[in-house]
């Protein structure tokens, strides 16, 4: 859990620019109850944290989704009361990974300001290594950046992993969810849509199954994240318990 010396104390302003929206988005969400009231400091001065920034996410991308501001509230009110930035970020990676890639074109000074610090080259380097952004312009200073890896991104820079390290970790991720997603494909195909295929001629049930494959992606994606935790829980254990 964070401690309060690394967690963040932003204004409504700061928040406003490290979540890409407005500072009438924050008040307006915060009038709905979409978000938890900021802890109040000297002068009265409401301070966000981690919490804020992962839900304002979480908010916007349900809202990409089309979702109503008021499925939205319904949405949020079946979440534990209780749950952290991490967790929260787990559920915004979740809405967001069967949704159409939505990658931006943004300036050096546009990812300082998302990121709410200055970045040098090296910690440039490192956020491309993890898949956060890429330079589409280099003679022009314009990258191309992934908004819903950046806030993790942005937190790995202060964790002392080499950048080789970064690039090995990728590697094995890479690796191993293409390898995850062929061997479900294949499943799926041999066991479920040939199979029904050769029963079913009918162009209309045939529509109908490829919905469903469609339909399969988030439960699938939720099941292969819960047992990844789960599996990543027990190696760290493993690994760290003093023996």
């Amino acid at each position: 859990m964070a401690t309060e010396a690394e967690e963040p104390k932003l204004t409504v302003d700061e928040l406003a620019a490290r979540a890409g929206v407005t500072v009438r988005t924050v008040r307006f969400y915060s009038t709905r109850g979409l978000l938890p009231p900021p802890e109040i400091g000297p002068r009265r001065v409401g301070h966000y944290g981690h919490d804020h920034l992962s839900r304002l996410a979480l908010i916007e991308e349900l809202q990409h989704q089309g979702m109503t501001l008021a499925a939205i509230e319904r949405y949020l009110e079946q979440l534990p009361p209780d749950l952290s930035a991490h967790d929260l970020a787990i559920h915004r990676a979740l809405v967001a990974s069967w949704a159409p890639d939505s990658a931006e074109d943004a300036s050096r000074a546009e990812l300082e300001r998302r990121a709410g610090r200055p970045l040098g080259d090296q910690d440039l380097d490192r956020l491309a290594a993890m898949g956060v952004l890429e330079r589409s312009a280099p003679e022009d200073g314009v990258y191309r950046l992934d908004p819903g890896l950046l806030r993790l991104g942005v937190e790995l820079l202060d964790v002392p992993i080499a950048h080789e390290t970064i690039l090995a970790a990728r590697t094995v991720l890479m690796e191993h969810t293409r390898s995850a997603a062929q061997e479900l494909t294949r499943l799926f195909r041999d066991e479920v849509w040939n199979p029904y295929r050769e029963r079913e001629s009918d162009p209309e049930h045939v529509k109908a199954m490829k919905s469903l494959s469609a339909h399969m992606q988030p439960m699938v994606l939720q099941a292969l994240v819960t047992a990844f935790q789960r599996s990543l829980k027990e190696e760290l254990r493993a690994a760290f318990t003093a023996r």
